[in-house]
């Protein structure tokens, strides 16, 4: 297969097919679960019942007059891609945005990719000896984020598709109220759409991981916790009361001095988690809560929000 040719039928840059092959080459790809079996699946990945009945619609039958020759080549060498790196806790795209308005086999075939890479990533983890529990609250995190990019429009996904890449790798997993990121040296903290970030929940979850680690991954040392999160910016502080949640979680971290060449734009991410629209017109988002308010006030004052990068020790 050509790959400008299959970059054109695909309606995306050639560059971005270039890449997946060369990433994959002639690794192996991974199959998917039978359809059969891919309802209860979905169902234990939380994955919403509209996306659901899509991913169902649109799955990769062999006669699927929906699966082009470019499409089913992409499916496979993501697959491949994402498996050679197993193991692998860094950021990873599995491949070009896709022209969602093409139905769903283009709109969920990195959905398909992960769905293919349960089986790999599972078996990775059994053989750290990590429980099926958590094996399947993590990967819970496709369900999720389907969930937030349904809400945004198709706003989310693009990064979210490579930022599932992590669960399905064994890079990420959520203990607690956070999910933990394996790293050089520090475990990197995410924080989930999942509940009020309480102090306590966060202690447990922290002591959960410092047990956890040394127990899977005895071979990796960590000396710290690490976050890169707007949620660290202390300009939030001008407008948090001093026990908010947030506030009390910012207090645990040593911040890096500020670089505003470092990390994504923060203006576009606080848009992102604290409303799920980056397109709604600052006038017409939901005030509804302390960190909304300040979230909008910042931004119409002309000011920006900062991405900021700090840590703590184990």
């Amino acid at each position: 297969m050509e790959l400008d040719e299959t970059a054109a039928r695909l309606g995306v840059p050639v560059e971005d097919v270039e890449r997946v092959h060369q990433l994959a080459g002639d690794r192996p790809s991974a199959p998917l679960p039978d359809k059969a079996d891919a309802r209860a699946i979905l169902g234990r990945l939380a994955v919403p019942p509209d996306d659901t009945t899509e991913i169902m619609a649109g799955w990769p039958d062999p006669d699927s007059p929906h699966w082009t020759p470019e499409l089913r080549w992409l499916l496979d060498r993501s697959i491949a891609l994402v498996r050679a790196d197993l193991g692998g806790h860094g950021w990873l795209s599995p491949g070009p945005e896709l022209p969602r308005e093409r139905g769903p086999a283009w709109r969920h075939l990195y959905a398909y990719a992960y769905l293919a890479l349960v089986d790999v990533v599972t078996a990775y983890h059994r053989d750290h000896g990590i429980a099926d529990a958590v094996s399947w609250v993590t990967l819970a995190d496709l369900g999720r984020n389907l969930a937030v990019d349904r809400r945004m429009r198709g706003e989310g996904w693009p990064v979210m598709q490579s930022w599932l890449t992590l669960h399905a790798r064994g890079g990420l997993y959520e203990l607690g109220r956070l999910q933990h990121q394996r790293g050089d040296g520090a475990i990197d903290l995410h924080i989930p759409e999942s509940g009020p970030l309480t102090p306590e929940a966060v202690a447990a979850s922290l002591d959960e991981a410092r047990a956890f680690f040394p127990r899977h991954f005895p071979d990796e040392h960590y000396t710290a916790f690490a976050c890169g999160s707007w949620l660290l910016d202390p300009q939030l502080r001008e407008y948090l009361p001093e026990d908010s949640n947030i506030v009390r979680f910012q207090r645990r971290f040593e911040l890096e001095p500020y670089d505003e060449q470092e990390g994504p734009d923060a203006d576009v991410e606080v848009l992102r988690f604290g409303f799920r629209s980056l397109t709604t017109p600052l006038d017409e988002l939901p005030r509804g809560s302390v960190l909304q308010r300040a979230i909008i006030d910042h931004l119409k004052a002309g000011r920006h929000w900062q991405w900021r990068r700090g840590r703590f020790p184990i």
